[in-house]
């Protein structure tokens, strides 16, 4: 499922389709850090076997932009940038999604042993995230 809606204020969030190299052998998937995410790698991490039901994300970043694979299994993300809001089912390996700033983000309806693998702009910082969605909504609809 994917719904048709831009999201992203700052760089709209976007289905990107990774290099494939695939023979009798099986399949290779590439991210090469600006040429497929189009921003440096500085950050990578994932999420693996997640509770059933269970959510993730439930956050944005004032700077950070990100590229969410799943690498096995599947789930949903839904994106929010405090004016449109778009679902996206990730379940290729060979695709992932751009995720820029100021997008709020949760990950939900985990197949049994997803793995989610996330590619960073940025190291770990704190003070980039909004964790208080009404926080998050003042500042990305800016002064009324």
């Amino acid at each position: 499922m994917t719904t048709e809606v831009a999201v992203g204020g700052v760089r709209p969030c976007t289905v990107i389709d990774l290099e494939q190299h695939v023979d009798e052998r099986g399949s290779l998937s590439v991210v090469e850090s600006e040429w497929t995410a189009g921003f440096p790698i500085r950050r990578v991490y994932y999420l693996h076997d997640p509770d059933v039901g269970c959510s993730r994300g439930g956050h944005a970043h004032r700077a950070l932009e990100q590229l969410v694979i799943a690498v096995h299994g599947g789930f949903t993300i839904t994106v929010d940038d405090g004016a449109n809001e778009a679902e996206y089912r990730l379940d290729d390996p060979g695709r992932g999604l751009y995720v820029g700033p100021m997008v709020w983000r949760n990950l939900k309806d985990f197949s049994p042993g997803a793995v989610a693998l996330v590619l960073a702009s940025l190291h770990f910082d704190e003070a980039d995230y909004y964790r208080d969605y009404e926080e998050f909504l003042s500042a990305a609809r800016g002064p009324r």
